[in-house]
């Protein structure tokens, strides 16, 4: 009795994902525009409001960036009074900290995030997104094991 072969994945994995990720930040990122933020900003509301008041470092931990991205990125939502930099525990430390215009710019987006997350839900299908969602799960846990520290984020 023969065994029927596996098929060998065809193409660069790597080409792949990246592909995918950039159709759907286009469907995010178009819709999360209609509130006046980038998805980079809205994600950065969302995680000095889960985590503030914060320390830089640890913000930058937290989404996985340099400190310069981080400076670079909090720039221009400190100007719209969104965010503020005070005073840390010590002379040395700062603490990053989301104001009441940028919850309200937070929820704006959010609301514009729903959407789109909804947008992508309905083109792909229930299923299929469930299924996506659990390969990448699955997928992250396996890479991690084996050597990676990616923390990964959360926007909603």
């Amino acid at each position: 009795m023969r065994m029927k072969a596996i098929a060998k994945p065809k193409g660069c994995t790597h080409f792949r994902l990246r592909h995918l990720t950039r159709l759907v930040a286009r469907l995010y990122d178009a819709e999360v525009a209609q509130s006046g933020l980038k998805t980079t900003q809205y994600s950065l509301l969302s995680h000095v409001l889960h985590l503030g008041p914060v320390r830089p470092v640890d913000l930058a931990q937290a989404m996985g960036v340099d400190a310069s991205t981080l400076t670079r990125n909090l720039k221009p939502l400190m100007a719209e009074g969104w965010l503020v930099q005070g005073e840390g525990p010590d002379a040395r430390s700062r603490l990053i900290e989301i104001t009441d215009a940028g919850r309200a710019k937070r929820a704006e987006a959010q609301r514009h995030w729903r959407i789109a997350q909804e947008k992508l839900n309905d083109l792909l299908g229930l299923e299929r997104v469930l299924a996506l969602h659990a390969l990448i799960d699955d997928s992250i846990a396996v890479l991690q094991a084996a050597g990676g520290n990616d923390e990964g984020e959360s926007d909603d």
